[in-house]
């Protein structure tokens, strides 16, 4: 039950970006169903994988296809669908721990916790652009498949 509200925590987040960024209708559907499967991909990877980053990197990998075909779909940016969606995301706790260490000068902890933070951001960095990379060179790799497929038109000249 925990994760299940967790889930449609992550929904409502996401929707209420959506929201804050203007989207309506279909769009703002498809941004909160990215918030619910983002979080509920981060929760089902608990199971099998017990570091955060990998599971910080596979949800975002995940979330970040998802963004990309919906925005093929819709015609529309990547991010108009990925911002939103990758809110549940947000390693918040451990961005609060490293401020909180730094303003009790506690450098010791704030160091290992900022690092830790580090991690996890570069993390979900990782993810965006492993699927934007990926997602680029397919779209080349298929653009020039079809252009060698394309009947080629002669022209003589006389």
């Amino acid at each position: 039950m925990d994760a299940l509200i967790q889930i449609i925590t992550g929904g409502l987040g996401s929707l209420g970006f959506g929201i804050l960024f203007n989207l309506r209708g279909r769009k703002l559907l498809i941004t909160t169903l990215g918030g619910l499967i983002s979080w509920g991909v981060f929760l089902l990877l608990e199971l099998w994988l017990p570091g955060e980053p990998i599971r910080y990197f596979l949800s975002m990998t995940a979330i970040s296809i998802y963004a990309e075909v919906f925005a093929r779909i819709e015609k529309t940016p990547t991010t108009t669908f990925l911002v939103p969606s990758v809110i549940p995301l947000i390693p918040g706790s451990a961005l609060y721990y490293t401020m909180n260490y730094a303003l009790n000068e506690q450098w010791g902890l704030f160091v290992q916790k900022a690092f830790y933070t580090l991690e996890l951001a570069l993390s979900l960095a990782l993810g965006i652009i492993a699927v934007t990379t990926a997602t680029r060179l397919l779209t080349a790799l298929l653009r020039h498949l079809k252009k060698q497929a394309a009947p080629e038109h002669f022209h003589h000249s006389i």
